[in-house]
C-alpha cells in the first residue's frame, strides 16, 4: 500500500508490504502509473544496501508502538503543553539536542508541542504528531547538559499516556543507532517494532 503526503522536503511518498515493488512505482515518472508528482522523499519498509534509487540522505529507522500504559514516574507533572510563546526555546532546544529534526515549531503536521521547564529554561520537548486515529510522538529532546537525569523517560511516559487515553494507540521513531534510546523506548513499552527506511532523493 501506498500514499502521499507533503513533507519538510516537498512531496513524500509512503508505502507499506513490498519495498521493492513501492520503490518502482514511487520513482516512476508521475502519472497513472506512478505517483501524482515527482517526489522528493521516500519513506519505506526497511530497504536492503545497495538501495535500489539514487539518494542523497538515507535514514534506517524503526517504528515503535505500544498499546500499554508506561508505569507512572517521578516528576510527570512537570509536562505542561507549550504555546507558541515557548517556540523560540523550542528551536533552541532543538537545535542543541536534535539539530536535524525536521519538527519544527510552525509545522502544520504537528498538532502540539509539551516540555519540561528547569525555572524558567526549557530544557525537554516533545512533538504530538498524531493523526487521525493514530496517536504520534516526534523530537523527543533533552538539553545536552540535563541528560542522564530521567527527563527523556519522563517526558516520553507521560506523553504516551496521554496518547494512549485518546487513541489506545502511541508510536514514535527512533533511528536504529541510537541503542540508548531504543532501551529507554522498550522499557516504556514500545516493544512492537517495525524496520523503516527513508531516503532524500536526487
Amino acid at each position: 500500500m501506498v500514499w502521499f503526503d507533503t513533507g519538510p522536503h516537498g512531496p513524500a511518498g509512503y508505502a507499506i508490504g513490498d519495498a521493492a515493488r513501492a520503490v518502482r512505482f514511487l520513482t516512476a515518472p508521475p502519472g497513472p502509473d506512478g505517483p501524482p508528482a515527482r517526489l522528493r522523499s521516500l519513506h519505506l519498509p526497511d530497504l536492503p544496501n545497495p538501495t535500489p534509487v539514487e539518494f542523497t540522505h538515507i535514514g534506517r529507522w524503526l517504528y515503535l508502538s505500544t498499546t500499554t500504559a508506561p508505569a507512572v514516574r517521578p516528576g510527570e507533572e512537570r509536562v505542561v503543553p507549550l504555546g507558541e510563546a515557548d517556540h523560540a526555546a523550542i528551536d533552541t532546544l532543538l537545535d542543541d539536542a536534535l539539530p536535524d529534526s525536521t519538527n519544527r515549531p510552525g509545522d502544520g503536521r504537528v498538532v502540539g508541542w509539551y516540555g519540561i521547564f528547569a525555572g524558567r529554561r526549557l530544557v525537554a520537548c516533545g512533538a504530538d504528531r498524531s493523526r487521525a486515529d493514530a496517536g504520534f510522538l516526534a523530537s523527543l529532546a533533552v538539553a545536552g547538559d540535563q541528560q542522564g537525569r530521567g527527563l527523556g523517560g519522563t517526558l516520553t511516559a507521560a506523553l504516551t499516556r496521554r496518547l494512549l487515553t485518546r487513541y489506545g494507540h502511541a508510536a514514535l521513531g527512533v533511528y536504529v543507532d541510537n541503542v540508548g534510546a531504543i532501551r529507554l523506548y522498550q522499557r516504556l513499552g514500545y516493544t512492537d517494532a517495525l524496520p523503516r527506511t527513508s531516503l532524500h532523493l536526487r
